[in-house]
């Protein structure tokens, strides 16, 4: 019995080895300095449809954002402030199977950083504080959360892309005249690219470090 558990350890660590669960060299100290390069005012354009899936997707062509941005201290950190952000537009509404789809930004929204690849450029976090009223043909519902992101100092994308559990739909207001196709168990997901410009016309870039 003792030359069988001892066998069935071996067995087990060899495994967690192979998938790498054994404790190994700590990883590299999450940033805490964030620099953006300019500050200040910015502007946010769409690049491909925005979508936000809640039982069905809700795909706009058009969408865009303003805010400010700033240096910072912290993990996590808010290195920008979304202080309007729409989607669609008279000309070319967001759609659905249900009909055309408006949604209301209630801002402000937060770009929040967690972790920065230097060799990459590319800072990872989320979009957070979102709160939205959507209408989609009589469907009304209000999603709030956070959607994780990426953002690339190479191009100035903004990638949206949000898993199952970030979003919610609210209960306080409930869904109205959604029937069974949303409603508070709904998870949505909210994904797309920005691409960002800082007010004098350039691609800002945020850079994490450790003091």
């Amino acid at each position: 019995m003792k030359k069988h558990t001892r066998r069935l350890a071996v067995v087990a660590g060899a495994a967690a080895a192979a998938f790498g669960l054994t404790a190994g060299p700590a990883s590299a100290v999450p940033s805490t300095v964030w620099t953006v390069t300019p500050s200040g005012s910015y502007t946010a354009t769409n690049s491909g449809n925005i979508v936000l899936t809640a039982t069905i997707p809700m795909t706009c062509t058009t969408s865009g954002a303003s805010g400010t941005m700033a240096s910072t201290t912290g993990n996590p950190a808010t290195v920008a402030t979304i202080s309007a952000i729409s989607f669609g537009t008279s000309a070319s509404p967001c759609t659905s199977v249900l009909g055309n789809v408006s949604t209301v930004a209630v801002t402000p929204w937060t770009v929040v950083a967690q972790d920065y690849n230097a060799s990459t450029g590319v800072t990872t976090g989320y979009v957070g504080n979102i709160t939205a009223n959507v209408s989609a043909g009589a469907c009304k519902f209000t999603v709030t959360g956070k959607a994780s992101g990426t953002y690339t100092n190479s191009t100035g994308v903004l990638a949206v892309n949000s898993v199952a559990g970030e979003l919610v739909v609210s209960s306080n207001p409930a869904p109205v005249n959604c029937g069974t196709v949303v409603t508070t168990s709904t998870k949505p997901t909210f994904k797309g690219n920005y691409v960002i410009k800082a007010s004098n016309g350039t691609i800002p870039k945020i850079v994490g470090s450790n003091p």
